[in-house]
């Protein structure tokens, strides 16, 4: 019949993964001052939602990269997601797959400027020809002992870390995100000894050591980039008022 609507059914078998549920639990989430309660809310009934609305992004929009591991993007996504629950605000009338998808899409968009930016900065040393004259001063510099101000400094920063680290495993209750920050400190006491070290190499020393799975390492990892903020921008008002 002319001028009928057609009504479009969701394919059986198809589950959303993001649901009125979520929403709830997310709120509930906010709503809750008991930090183990709020980890078993984020665990067993928001985090599988976070990971799979930040891996559609990934693939659907083609973020994934060369330059970029597919877990620690992911992973790095999701924990953006994990910090800003606080601040998706129900009253605005905002749901909250619209909001989070918003905010993991963003985050993936502004990662993937900066990976363009770090591309654009690499410099080929089989180029040799089309390196400009700064370039090259750095290549040919590359290879020095820091002067000791420099070592004292890099010292001073890593022993700072350390110290945040130690605060961060005090702070935590959970033996999974205690098995994390084991492994975090094991693998930055030995830094200057590992001979590959990048973003992916860290991961995988810190989930072998650990013993966790990638989704327990994922979650764990969110709680104590958590704290470590916390814990830093305390220092950073405290030197504020000195």
């Amino acid at each position: 019949m002319k001028g009928k609507k057609k009504i479009r059914r969701r394919k059986s078998g198809t589950r959303l993964y993001f649901t009125k549920e979520t929403q709830e639990f997310i709120q509930k989430y906010q709503n809750t001052d008991c930090g183990n309660e709020k980890n078993k809310i984020y665990v067993e009934k928001i985090f599988t939602a976070f990971d799979k609305l930040a891996e559609n992004l990934i693939f659907v929009y083609g973020f994934i990269t060369p330059q970029d591991d597919y877990l620690s993007l992911k992973s790095d996504c999701v924990s953006f997601l994990y910090e800003t629950i606080a601040k998706w605000d129900p009253a605005r009338g905002t749901k909250a797959f619209s909001y989070f998808n918003v905010v993991a899409k963003n985050w993936l968009i502004m990662h993937a400027r900066n990976n363009k930016k770090h591309a654009r900065r690499n410099v080929s040393l089989s180029d040799i020809n089309n390196m400009n004259m700064g370039d090259k001063q750095c290549l040919a510099n590359y290879d020095f002992v820091p002067p000791p101000d420099e070592i004292l400094i890099y010292r001073n920063m890593k022993n700072e870390i350390l110290e945040i680290v130690h605060q961060i495993k005090n702070k935590v209750t959970g033996q999974k995100e205690k098995a994390c920050i084991d492994a975090i400190m094991m693998v930055f006491k030995n830094v200057d000894e590992l001979d590959f070290l990048n973003k992916r190499a860290v991961f995988i020393y810190v989930r072998d050591i650990s013993g966790l799975n990638p989704k327990q390492l994922s979650v764990a990892m969110s709680s104590i980039r958590k704290h470590y903020k916390e814990i830093v921008k305390e220092r950073r008002e405290l030197e504020g008022l000195l």
